[in-house]
């Protein structure tokens, strides 16, 4: 099935690893071109140096105030047109509710909820008809995840955001739409593992409670990202995609 992703120009935020990363190749891999970001420079253009020459590398923080209209200028710069964009933000500090402090609480809410709305917001002004907003989010939409109070709290303002935004933009003929991963096997998952004292214990635990028994790869999300980003989900919006293996038990 063809995607219909050849030369149409993404941004992808947070993408120098993990599942922006994943989400990268696989739409570089089907004729895609990307800008991705990442807050280390060397990190982030050692990445789109291993995309090849559909990627360009630009070191950005999410909670940047100009750092989405700067992106936005390199997409056109670099590829002549901006399509749309993936929104990933690094997980916040992890903790139970007295474990985090008033300035954990702040920086979260600047980077994670305040900079994806800014990045949105922006690009919502730019995109055309068959444009698309999208955003990488977690299963604590529908869930909390134990020892993740500050992703517990603001994922799913996000994901209210986004709803709202699909409501907004659809007259338009743009799209919002939301993926959530659960246990992806990524830095990020294994680093939440060990916080257990024992990684592989908390590992075998997790995979128990996953009807395919496993923790799904950065490449399987990628391809799922990709699919949503491309016209070939034209009528799809407004949706938070589980990305879990099942995870999720309700409709």
């Amino acid at each position: 099935m063809d995607l219909g992703l050849k030369d149409r120009v993404y941004i992808l935020t947070g993408a120098s690893r993990g599942l922006g990363n994943a989400s990268a190749r696989a739409l570089v891999a089907d004729g895609a071109r990307v800008i991705i970001t990442g807050r280390d420079e060397k990190t982030v253009m050692d990445a789109a140096a291993e995309l090849g020459a559909g990627a360009v590398g630009v070191a950005c923080d999410n909670a940047d105030p100009s750092g989405a209209q700067r992106l936005i200028a390199a997409a056109r710069a670099h590829f002549g047109r901006f399509d749309g964009i993936l929104i990933s933000v690094g997980g916040p500090a992890p903790g139970f509710v007295a474990d985090n402090s008033d300035e954990q609480w702040a920086a979260a809410f600047e980077s994670v909820f305040l900079g994806a709305v800014r990045l949105a917001r922006t690009a919502a002004a730019e995109l055309g008809d068959g444009g698309v907003i999208g955003f990488v989010l977690s299963g604590s939409v529908h869930e909390p995840v134990p020892g993740l109070t500050i992703s517990n709290g603001l994922r799913p303002g996000l994901a209210g955001f986004a709803k709202s935004l699909a409501d907004e933009l659809g007259p338009r003929g743009i799209r919002v739409v939301g993926l959530l991963p659960s246990r992806i096997d990524t830095d990020r998952v294994r680093e939440l593992d060990a916080l257990s004292g024992d990684a592989d214990a908390a590992r075998t635990a997790n995979e128990s409670g996953i009807p395919l028994r496993r923790y799904g790869t950065p490449e399987e999300f990628g391809r799922a990202a990709a699919f949503l980003l491309s016209p070939a989900a034209s009528y799809l919006t407004g949706i938070m995609l589980p990305v879990d293996g099942g995870a999720r038990h309700g409709f």
